[in-house]
């Protein structure tokens, strides 16, 4: 989607809201239950096709499945990854850790614990065609049987390095191996995505959040970037075979509702980021701690033939932004960029990025969806 010559499309992040009969098979799973193949497979299908109705309702041009069959955004890679066995608790992100009786109420719920951590215990294989290819043959399901006119369809993936930030490792000698080694796995599942025709969006919120990590909290500014670095070639290594005009990567601080005052600035970290073989990049800009950041778009422009994915409807409160407001938000955004980058309209990070934590309640969520499209098109009006 890089079209932007009549008006500002729209589009979201992946995560949207799931239903609760299908939070409790996920529940279910993730306590290894026993659940039904046929319930699990009609559940997923109707949670699905109902999502992509949604979204055609609320007039979104670039749509996806909602995330609905995955119990997060990086840990369903656990079903999809051999040499995972168990979990072991690790330290939240260091903002959470000078608040610890806010990240104590917060990040456990009866679906997820976020200080759970999935353990690397041999070596990492992609296993996951089977899971990959039923999400993706319900996707195109529901995509006929609603008979939309999306502009453009996209289908979400952890970045290898979400994967290893989020697992911890107990099999490979090193933190570059077990990176690497994720690459290479995580390359098959780009590859699938890829072969559908739909865009793939690489979720990479630690190219932002790595100096929270409990590795580089204490580390200096230059190392943070090195590592950032790291993470970066490694995606480029996954993405060989993929075309970059097919693949777009969204990063962020964190979709939680927390103190976010140890969150890198944008204008440091974006030269890093411009290394990525992509050609679309979604970035916060409704997020509080990072409204003044559209600036470093100014100092560092973004790169010709990319197509700038500006969030500006927040995800973490349950305030509906007024399309003014987002039109603003557009507004200052196109503003910094040149002329020739497209702009298309998302919120900040997804809805629904782990099951069972939304910070937002489902409806609300949607209402904001509509507001964004409603900004959308007063930025329009102002802009063209």
């Amino acid at each position: 989607m890089t079209a932007n010559d009549d008006r500002i499309r729209t589009t979201h992040i992946g995560s949207l809201p799931r239903p609760p009969e299908l939070l409790d098979l996920l529940k279910k799973r993730q306590e290894d239950e026993a659940v039904d193949d046929d319930e699990w497979n009609e559940t997923v299908a109707d949670a699905t096709r109902r999502v992509v109705e949604r979204q055609a309702d609320v007039g979104i041009d670039a749509a996806n499945n909602g995330e609905q069959s995955r119990v997060s955004f990086n840990w369903y890679v656990a079903d999809r990854l051999s040499g995972i066995e168990g979990k072991r608790e690790q330290e939240l992100w260091a903002d959470l850790q000078e608040f610890p009786d806010y990240a104590e109420e917060t990040f456990k719920t009866d679906v997820m614990d976020l200080s759970m951590h999935p353990v690397v215990a041999d070596a990492v294989e992609y296993t996951g065609h089977d899971d990959a290819e039923a999400e993706l043959a319900a996707f195109l399901d529901a995509l006929e049987a609603a008979d939309a006119d999306f502009e453009d369809t996209f289908v979400t993936s952890a970045s290898p390095s979400v994967v290893t930030a989020t697992h911890a490792n107990d099999h490979y000698d090193s933190y570059e191996e077990f990176l690497f080694a994720v690459a290479d796995a995580m390359a098959e599942e780009y590859e699938l995505v890829a072969d559908t025709g739909m865009t793939l969006q690489i979720d990479a919120p630690e190219l932002l959040t790595v100096g929270q990590t409990a590795a580089y909290a204490d580390e200096s500014l230059e190392d943070v970037k090195g590592a950032t670095r790291l993470h970066v070639e490694a995606l480029n290594e996954a993405l060989s075979s993929v075309p970059e005009e097919q693949v777009r990567l969204h990063t962020c601080w964190g979709s939680y509702e927390g103190p976010h005052h140890l969150d890198t600035d944008l204008v440091e970290m974006l030269p890093e980021i411009y290394e990525a073989d992509i050609t679309g990049l979604s970035i916060e800009q409704a997020n509080p701690r990072h409204q003044h950041e559209y600036r470093a778009f100014d100092e560092h422009p973004v790169p010709d033939g990319w197509t700038l994915m500006p969030g500006v409807v927040d995800v973490k409160t349950n305030i509906i932004d007024h399309p003014e407001t987002i039109a603003d938000r557009l507004e200052r955004v196109a503003d910094a960029v040149d002329d020739s980058t497209p702009l298309v309209a998302a919120p900040d990070c997804g809805f629904g990025t782990q099951a069972g934590i939304g910070m937002v309640d489902p409806e609300i969520a949607w209402a904001k969806l509509e507001a964004l499209v409603e900004g959308a098109d007063i930025a329009t009006e102002r802009l063209y």
